[in-house]
């Protein structure tokens, strides 16, 4: 048995832009469960979901980024696997054409984190390729603050070997201080994994799920009650200090739990027993039987 299951931000999806979010998370996961369906580990399936993210500009993840104060793209990414607990990830980083390769080159390293020059640094060394600051920025431009606010994108696999992987990926927030980090590249706040457990990836406003520590308390959580369970009651954390978020998790049996007090949360997912993948824009869309 193999699943997967990602999503493209908490955010406000504008009218008209509810294709481009629809389409472009259903080519996520198709890159990831085609390695999935040919037996490849969940590191490269959650790999080529974030990547294929990071590559379309409807998402604030590489190509695309949101613009901080200094109009600068500065890029936060992490992979985790669930056996060893090994965490790669990289911070207010510059030029990197596509974060999540980095962030995967990190992951049996020593550290755990790398941020700004550094981060660049060793995607250099490692072959990662870079790139300039207007091409990471040229769709983010004229984006608005509001929809680039929290869209980062995320995505937990679990590979027929029953390892579990989840990996991240944002251009932050548009007009933040340079040098700002959320909750995105910590493990404990913006994800986690466990393959006893589960797996968990927030989207939303970094402060409040960082301060919250929203990812381990899904985790804790998934000990005694459904993922869907675990994720609305750190959701209904968050509300308590004022935060916005959204949630996906996935546990070692396959099964999927989602949630969002944001407008919309574009969510796709499928596993093997499936006969298509679903994808929908909120979780009001998956009570109602649609996508």
């Amino acid at each position: 048995m193999w699943a997967i299951i990602l999503h493209g931000g908490a955010k406000t999806i504008r009218p008209g832009e509810e294709l481009a979010n629809r389409q472009g998370c259903l080519a996520a996961l198709k890159c990831g469960a085609e390695v999935l369906r040919a037996g490849g580990s969940s590191i490269d399936a959650v790999e080529a979901a974030v990547l294929a993210l990071e590559n379309d500009p409807t998402f604030n993840a590489g190509y695309g980024s949101a613009l901080n104060s200094d109009d600068e793209v500065e890029t936060c990414a992490a992979v985790m696997e669930g056996g060893e607990w090994n965490v790669g990830a990289i911070a207010a980083a510059k030029g990197i054409r596509n974060p999540v390769r980095a962030a995967r080159a990190m992951l049996f390293e020593e550290p755990i984190l790398i941020a700004a020059g550094g981060a660049r640094k060793f995607a250099e060394e490692n072959g990662v390729e870079l790139c300039s600051q207007n091409a990471l920025a040229a769709s983010g431009e004229e984006a608005e603050s509001e929809e680039r606010s929290h869209d980062t994108v995320g995505c937990i696999a679990l590979d027929g070997a029953g390892q579990l992987a989840t990996a991240v990926s944002t251009g932050g927030l548009e007009g933040s201080p340079a040098g700002r980090i959320g909750d995105s590249p910590q493990p404990g706040c913006g994800f986690y994994c466990d393959n006893e457990v589960g797996g968990v990836v927030f989207s939303g406003d970094g402060e409040e799920i960082a301060r919250a520590m929203l990812a381990a308390r899904v985790i804790h959580a998934l000990d005694g009650t459904s993922p869907d369970g675990a994720v609305q009651a750190a959701i209904r954390v968050v509300e308590k200090i004022g935060g916005e978020a959204g949630a996906i998790a996935l546990t070692p049996d396959g099964r999927f739990g989602w949630e969002h007090n944001s407008s919309h949360f574009a969510v796709a997912y499928e596993h093997s027993s499936m006969p298509h993948p679903l994808v929908h824009l909120c979780k009001q869309e998956e009570d109602e039987g649609h996508g």
